[in-house]
């Protein structure tokens, strides 16, 4: 007879109708990778591994890998690595939005049915940190995230580069005419050279420091370079963990709550951080049924100043960020706003974290709840009739001339439309036009891109134009500026008002008063809405994720996730 035992090997046993054989033959099999019957026994933190030669922000996880099976093997469990879809940024069509999903179902599912007690989860490139928290949030095991770090700076003449505010700078300068297409070729072999994702409060740091407040990743990890030796000390810690939560498991239930939900908010806030953020922490909280409400995103933004002088919000990189004090120094300085009873996977609470040690804090780059760098919130959430369901702005990297503004629409039907017409100098258009992109959502054959930072035209941007506002339902990077209207739901692909816009429409844009409104008469409003037919390829003509895809996927403000992913009954 097979000795009883609920952990390690003996979890979630393959279905043979027969218990003792099911255990039996699973330790058949793992012995021929080597296991002592020793190790066999021993309880299993599985280590959920995106590396992928197709994601330059993870090419250190084999090196981070072995500190993670270091860490674990030190609290006395087996470390079991197991791959799960990556998704790089930049080399995935037509977004990688799309396939977060698709790789959260992966992590969920394969937490679920293979045997381990525990997980540590590795990502960091954009869309892996949600979708790994998604999938762990959804499979419930204790689970432990660390993420890849951020990259180090380069240099070009006498200043500093960092991928990817700096990719966009140096590319408008070269719209613009001011640089010359050697200077663009050799800027862009100095944009990112080494491991790690974006060098400042992209949507990639902005998620690490997500992670870390929500207390889903050890204190202190968000920040650390990603060829930093603490990097590797943090992934031997997060194995560590993950090992001790077998005994005292915390799940991650218990740990992504609506009040850590709400203090993740107060942070990106803080941070300036992406507007990415905001649909991520949607999805990750609603697969827990936990609502989160735009209207209260601007509650919170009025009471929570800017704290973080990073780019694309300041002038700092993440490096920076790291040695001046880092998520905990925020956290300090945001701790009246905090409810600070939250658990975190250490089993200590937030307010326990915050009774350590602070250590020194560099103010030229975290500055002081009592002079902030903006008193109010880096976003803040837009309704009226062209955005009854809500649209983000990001003030802080907005040109503040620009809140109060109402204008001529100038529309751009598709991505396709845009591409063609932006750089003709023909295109009716002037610096004081809004400019508006169509049929760039989650439902659209675009998938919602980060093509919300629309380009300046040519003919204005070689005259000095920097900045216009532009309203599109797609996203922008995090690592992107600019007075920039997103997420706008519902989306024009499934007939939202955003569709109704035509050229030489008036558009009135409030950021005092939160408001997104198209000037045009209900009577015509309604002409327009008769005659309008979806682009929108129908599902039942597509196949695979992609026809999942196009069946599921719910709006911006639900997050983006799939509506068969939410709890059931929720």
């Amino acid at each position: 007879m097979v000795e009883e035992r609920s952990q390690g090997l003996a979890r979630g046993l393959t279905n043979y109708g027969d218990r003792d054989f099911s255990i039996y033959l699973r330790n058949s099999f793992a012995s021929s990778m080597g296991y002592s019957r020793e190790v066999l026994n021993k309880p299993i933190v599985g280590i959920a591994n995106s590396f992928s030669g197709f994601n330059n922000c993870h090419r250190h996880f084999p090196e981070m890998l072995e500190a993670v099976k270091r860490g674990v093997l030190l609290g006395g469990g087996l470390p079991v690595e197991f791959p799960t879809i990556s998704l790089g940024e930049v080399f995935l069509n037509p977004t990688s939005l799309k396939f977060r999903n698709l790789m959260s179902m992966d992590t969920e599912e394969m937490i679920r049915a293979q045997p381990m007690d525990a997980v540590v989860l590795m990502g960091g490139c954009d869309k892996t940190v949600p979708a790994q928290l998604m999938g762990a949030v959804s499979a419930d095991l204790p689970a432990v995230q660390i993420v890849a770090g951020p990259m180090m700076t380069s240099r070009y003449g006498g200043e500093r580069l960092g991928a990817c505010t700096d990719c966009r700078r140096f590319w408008g300068k070269y719209r613009a005419g001011e640089i010359s297409t050697e200077e663009i070729n050799t800027v862009e072999s100095r944009l990112a050279t080494t491991a790690g994702t974006c060098a400042v409060m992209g949507t990639a740091s902005t998620m690490a420091c997500v992670a870390e407040t929500l207390g889903m990743s050890l204190p202190g990890t968000a920040a650390i370079p990603a060829v930093h030796a603490d990097r590797l000390r943090a992934a031997e810690a997060t194995g560590l963990a993950a090992a001790r939560m077998i005994e005292r498991p915390i799940r991650p239930s218990q740990v992504v709550t609506e009040r850590s939900v709400e203090n993740a908010i107060r942070v990106l806030l803080a941070l300036g951080g992406s507007t990415n953020a905001i649909i991520h922490l949607t999805a990750i909280a609603g697969r827990l049924g936990i609502p989160v409400s735009l209207k209260r995103l601007n509650e919170i933004s009025e009471e929570t100043p800017v704290l973080v002088n990073l780019k694309p919000v300041g002038a700092n990189y993440m490096e920076d960020f790291f040695h001046a004090g880092g998520v905990g120094a925020v956290l300090r300085e945001l701790r009246p706003l905090l409810h600070l009873d939250c658990m975190t996977v250490t089993g200590e609470t937030l307010g326990d974290r915050l009774e350590t040690d602070p250590g020194p804090v560099d103010r030229n780059v975290i500055a002081s709840a009592e002079e902030p760098l903006e008193p109010k919130g880096g976003l803040v959430a837009l309704f009226g009739n062209l955005a009854p369901r809500g649209a983000i702005l990001k003030r802080s990297a907005a040109d503040k001339r620009l809140f109060e503004k109402e204008a001529r629409a100038v529309v751009f039907t598709s991505l396709e439309d845009l591409a063609a017409r932006i750089d003709d100098p023909d295109l009716d258009v002037t610096e004081d036009d809004i400019m508006v992109l169509q049929n760039a959502g989650p439902k659209s054959s675009a998938g919602m891109p980060e093509a919300g930072y629309l380009p300046i035209p040519k003919k204005l941007s070689a005259r000095g134009v920097k900045d216009m506002v532009r309203i599109s339902d797609a996203r922008m990077s995090g690592t992107a500026f600019g007075t920039i209207v997103l997420h706008v739901a519902p989306e024009a692909a499934v007939g939202g008002p955003l569709a109704l816009v035509r050229t030489g429409d008036r558009i009135r844009l409030s950021v005092k008063e939160g408001t997104l409104d198209l000037l045009v008469e209900e009577e015509e409003l309604e002409r327009r809405r008769a005659a309008f037919t979806s682009p929108v390829v129908p599902a039942a003509e597509r196949r695979g994720y992609d026809r999942l895809y196009a069946e599921q996927v719910l709006q911006a403000d639900e997050g983006c996730d799939f509506a068969i992913m939410k709890p059931v009954g929720a």
